[in-house]
């Protein structure tokens, strides 16, 4: 049984180089296959996102090189209003 959000997190590695030339910095938002936002900040990203789409169906990652950008996993169920 796959994991929540595992096709979104398995999208970004193996796109992360494509990804950092076209958003290097930003917090994007993935769901599915797709980049569905870019934002400044990881709590713009959760908060404008969750306006749209229910929190649990898209992954917030930081968009920089290498793989110490994504060597922590947080988990919460806090709805942001």
């Amino acid at each position: 049984m796959p994991r929540p959000l595992e096709k979104e997190f398995k999208y970004y590695l193996d796109n992360q180089e494509r990804l950092v030339e076209r958003y290097n910095g930003k917090y994007i938002a993935i769901k599915g296959c797709k980049v569905i936002g870019t934002y400044d900040s990881e709590f713009e990203a959760i908060k404008k996102t969750s306006q749209r789409e229910k929190p649990g169906t898209f992954l917030v990652q930081k968009c920089v090189p290498g793989k110490e950008s994504y060597t922590q996993i947080y988990h919460s169920r806090v709805a942001f209003t």
